[in-house]
């Protein structure tokens, strides 16, 4: 129930093109932070990516190479933490439902403001 209010919210937010970030969204970003540093940032260091120069944490990047980023932000990000692709691992069988959201909120929020 959570996920989908949180997706609601978010498209509510984007629709009327508000740039901001949900308090809600925010808690979860910064637990998000330690767990990215974890697990993602050998790749991921400052948003960049080292394996496939181009394809960043940016929010163009994102929006270029994810399908159905602009409609489904959080949703298009959790699901390529939980799947992978190419050379990123799936994270499903090694993070939480609730930690995948984590740093999926805050993927989308340094992308939303800027690595």
């Amino acid at each position: 129930m959570r996920i989908p209010l949180l997706i609601l919210l978010l498209a509510i937010a984007l629709l009327f093109n508000f740039q901001f970030i949900d308090p809600a969204l925010a808690a979860e970003a910064s637990t998000g932070s330690a767990i990215f540093s974890n697990h993602c940032a050998s790749c991921h260091i400052g948003g960049a990516n080292i394996l496939v120069e181009h394809k960043t944490l940016q929010k163009s990047a994102l929006s270029k190479y994810l399908e159905n980023y602009d409609t489904e932000p959080i949703q298009t990000i959790i699901y390529q933490i939980q799947n992978g692709k190419s050379a990123m691992p799936a994270f499903k069988s090694k993070l939480s439902e609730q930690e995948i959201l984590e740093v999926a909120a805050y993927v989308f929020q340094k992308a939303e403001t800027g690595w």
